[in-house]
C-alpha cells in the first residue's frame, strides 16, 4: 500500500533511538523527509546520517523536551531546512514512574507539556500543509499504562493525559483538517530500553511479563512504528481522535 506520504515531512522527537528512530525510520521509507530531536547530540547526529542514506533529507538537532523555547526553535529550524511540516509525532518521554514530586514533574515537563508545546510550535506550519494538501496529522506516543494502575504512578498519569489532550486537539482542529491520534503501545523490547535493561537485570521479572501476553513476546519498534506512520498518512484521513492499543493483547479493558 502506498501511504502517500512521498515528499512529505516529518518531525520526530524523541527520534534518535527506539521507538522514535523507527518511526523515523519508517517515514523515510515512505519517501518522506525527516526531522529528529533528542538529548544526546552523538546519537542525534548518527541517525540523521543513517536516515539521509535512506534518500530523504533529513534535519537533526540536541534539544531537552522540557526546554519550551528550545523545543520551540528546534521546530522551526526543521521546518525551515525542509520546506514545510506535514506531520508531528510526539514521541519523547521522560520515562519514570512513581509517585515522587520529581516523577511527577518529569512526567508533565516531557510527556505532556513536550506534547503540547510541541504542537503549538508547529501548528502555523501544519494549518499551511493542510490547506494545501488537505491533510496534516500530530501523533502522540502514550502507553497502554495510561488505563491500567495498581497504585500512584506519574507515569501511567500522565501518558492517560496526553490521551485526553489529543482528543481535544482532534476535536478543535478537525475543520481545518489537521488530525490528532494516539498510538499506545504495550511493552516493547529493544536492546539498551527499558526491557531491555529489564531483561538484563532481571530476568525472573521479564520471564513474567512475557507469560502475561498472550502472544507470548513483546512488541519491536517497529511494529509502533507501523501503526503511528499509518495513522499519520493521508490513508488515514478520515481517522482523527482515536487512541489506538497496540499491546499484543496484554490489556484486559475492551475499546468501544
Amino acid at each position: 500500500m502506498d501511504l502517500q506520504l512521498k515528499g512529505k515531512t516529518a518531525v520526530v522527537t524523541g527520534g534518535s533511538r527506539g521507538i522514535g528512530r523507527a518511526i523515523a525510520e519508517l517515514f523515510a521509507d515512505e519517501g518522506a523527509n525527516v526531522a529528529i530531536c533528542a538529548r544526546n547530540a552523538e546519537q542525534v547526529a548518527e541517525a540523521v546520517k543513517a536516515l539521509e542514506a535512506k534518500g530523504v533529507r533529513a534535519f537533526g538537532k540536541a534539544v531537552d523536551i522540557a526546554d519550551g523555547p528550545a523545543l520551540k526553535a528546534f521546530i522551526d529550524e526543521a521546518a525551515a531546512a525542509l520546506g514545510g511540516l506535514d506531520v508531528l509525532v510526539s514521541n519523547a518521554s521522560a520515562l519514570v514512574q512513581g509517585n515522587g514530586e520529581d516523577a511527577w514533574k518529569a512526567m508533565f515537563d516531557i510527556d505532556v507539556m513536550g506534547a503540547v508545546r510541541s504542537f503549538e510550535a508547529a501548528k502555523p506550519y501544519l494549518e499551511t500543509a493542510a490547506a494545501e494538501t488537505g491533510d496534516a496529522a500530530f501523533l502522540i506516543t502514550s502507553s497502554i499504562s495510561a488505563a491500567e494502575t495498581d497504585n500512584p504512578n506519574s507515569y501511567g498519569a500522565m501518558k492517560a493525559a496526553q490521551i485526553h489532550f489529543a482528543k481535544g486537539v482532534a476535536r478543535e482542529n478537525a475543520p481545518k483538517k489537521i488530525r490528532c491520534n494516539v498510538v499506545s503501545p504495550g511493552t516493547v523490547f529493544f536492546e539498551g530500553g527499558v526491557w531491555g535493561n529489564v531483561k538484563q537485570n532481571m530476568p525472573g521479572f521479564f520471564e513474567t511479563m512475557i507469560k502475561r501476553n498472550p502472544t507470548g513476546r513483546m512488541a519491536t519498534p517497529e511494529e509502533i512504528a507501523a501503526a503511528t506512520v499509518f495513522l499519520a498518512s493521508p490513508r488515514s484521513a478520515f481517522t482523527t481522535g482515536i487512541n489506538m492499543v497496540v499491546d499484543g493483547g496484554i490489556s484486559r479493558r475492551a475499546n468501544f
